[in-house]
């Protein structure tokens, strides 16, 4: 190209917009007509079929699609049967689910029929405790200092973005931070999921914990005050100071009477000095 001169090709973010927005076409388009061959993804959007294989391979690559045998009523013909793109629980949940609505009126239910704010309660410790056991063996594998961030990858691989750090004053302990909450939307409604949550961190940590932040009550993280141990889980106390030695009791007994020694020179030393009565 001439110095000057103007080039007609699209910059690269705005194909990018395109394959994307073509991309979401073919999804929709599986969505609404169930599985789908090539050609039948071709014929609906106005695609070529090179085109729409393009771009179902970069939506299986990304785990939105997958490739099927599509299913055969009745009589089986000769030949392969066709392949077809269906959706998978990845491309699913990339629409609007009813989810939350779902658990909340669940809650709502268990807490009308089976004990109010209690039973709800009782649920959420349930619900933390079936999944304690992969947390557990992530922060009890960890050393005691790196428990708080060992707790934090177990967060994040169930998706709560969660990371820990050094608490504004880093003598005092360290930040559990959750930037993210799946059941955010049910613990809005129901506090008791947050302090369920709240003490299983404690019970894991072996620590007094302290939720100061919650996204559910329109905070941006989830934070969690963890107070620094003053000694290593599992370590024997440190032994008790000696008590102060304690003067003998004196009250209600006689002292002493000196000997006849000590006596005299005590008397002799209270008389020197003085006449003779």
């Amino acid at each position: 190209m001439k110095n000057g001169a103007r080039s007609t090709e699209p910059p690269q973010e705005e194909l990018a917009t395109g394959e994307r927005s073509t991309r979401n076409r073919v999804v929709r388009s599986v969505l609404d007509h169930g599985p789908s061959t090539v050609s039948e993804l071709a014929q609906r959007l106005g695609l070529t079929q090179a085109a729409v294989r393009r771009h179902l391979d970069v939506l299986a690559a990304d785990g939105i699609v997958e490739a099927r045998e599509r299913r055969v009523y009745g009589a089986r013909t000769r030949g392969r049967p066709a392949k077809v793109f269906a959706l998978t629980d990845c491309g699913r949940d990339a629409f609007d689910q009813s989810y939350d609505e779902l658990a909340v009126d669940a809650l709502q239910w268990i807490g009308e029929r089976e004990g109010g704010d209690d039973a709800i309660a009782a649920f959420a410790r349930a619900r933390i405790a079936a999944q304690a056991g992969s947390y557990r063996e992530t922060v009890e594998a960890a050393a005691p200092e790196e428990r708080a961030h060992a707790l934090a990858r177990a967060l994040t691989a169930d998706g709560y973005a969660a990371t820990a750090r050094s608490a504004p004053h880093p003598q005092q302990g360290e930040q559990l931070c959750q930037h993210h909450c799946p059941v955010a939307h049910a613990a809005e409604r129901f506090p008791q999921i947050c302090e369920a949550e709240t003490e299983f961190f404690a019970e894991l940590l072996g620590t007094h914990v302290q939720r100061l932040a919650t996204i559910a009550h329109g905070d941006g993280v989830c934070t969690t005050f963890i107070p620094k141990s003053s000694r290593v889980a599992g370590a024997s106390p440190p032994p008790k100071p000696p008590e102060p030695s304690k003067p003998p009791r004196t009250s209600g007994t006689k002292p002493e009477k000196p000997s006849p020694r000590i006596h005299n020179a005590i008397t002799s030393a209270s008389t020197a000095g003085r006449n003779p009565a």
